[in-house]
């Protein structure tokens, strides 16, 4: 599962929209209050599911929705305070799949996205396990688990080892890692990579071992 993308300035609905779904066990969630984050978003990675708010800072919803169509056949739902029939009728003729007037209950939003997403054949997805020795990370529900015990993560000590994850058994440089996790815009030093692998190890406890050092090189999973 590829995940789920909000782009939603009003920052009290975008909040219980992500914890109303995140209690509903669907964890995979971008969040982006204005159309120049989204955009960004929606540039860097694939989704199987967009709701966009029309009126929005820079770049509107409508603008996000051509992009997107530009890319991929990702299902979009329009979550907006418009509701003139000329607006509906619009939003559906650029490409959304479903056009919902605020305010909205929150149940039917979320029944709303699982019969589009089931529609796409999204919900038949099985949730993707990385593993490596007793380390497994259960990709849909962004869970981490060491033998039995759960590991809480911060977002970048999150996304740093499903990279490693994903590419264990290669080595990873620096800069390589500071492209896959922190973007290709991040203007920060390598240092900061360093800085996130001790946090992980300490967090992994005898698994961290896993996290190998490559002098000259950067780190791998093995």
């Amino acid at each position: 599962m590829a995940g789920i993308l909000i782009v939603e300035d009003a920052e009290e609905l975008r909040k219980l929209i992500v914890d109303f779904f995140e209690r509903k066990g669907m964890h995979l969630i971008d969040t982006a209050s204005d159309g120049y984050a989204g955009e960004e978003l929606i540039r860097k990675k694939d989704y199987d599911l967009a709701i966009l708010d029309i009126m929005l800072p820079g770049p509107s919803g409508l603008d996000l929705c051509k992009l997107l169509r530009s890319k991929s056949n990702c299902p979009i739902i329009f979550l907006t305070a418009l509701g003139s029939e000329e607006s509906i009728l619009k939003g559906y003729g650029i490409g959304a799949d479903e056009y919902m007037v605020k305010p909205v209950s929150l149940n039917v939003l979320y029944a709303k996205c699982l019969a589009i997403m089931a529609r796409a054949g999204v919900a038949m997805q099985e949730d993707r396990v990385l593993e490596c020795g007793g380390i497994k990370m259960f990709e849909r529900r962004m869970e981490v688990r060491v033998g039995n015990e759960e590991i809480r993560l911060a977002p970048k000590e999150y996304l740093l080892l499903r990279t490693l994850l994903e590419n264990k058994g290669n080595v990873l440089d620096r800069n390589r890692l500071l492209d896959l996790v922190w973007g290709e815009d991040f203007d920060g030093i390598d240092r900061v990579v360093d800085n996130h692998v001790k946090k992980l190890r300490q967090k992994l406890g005898e698994e961290g071992a896993h996290i190998k050092t490559v002098i000259g090189g950067g780190y791998k999973l093995s």
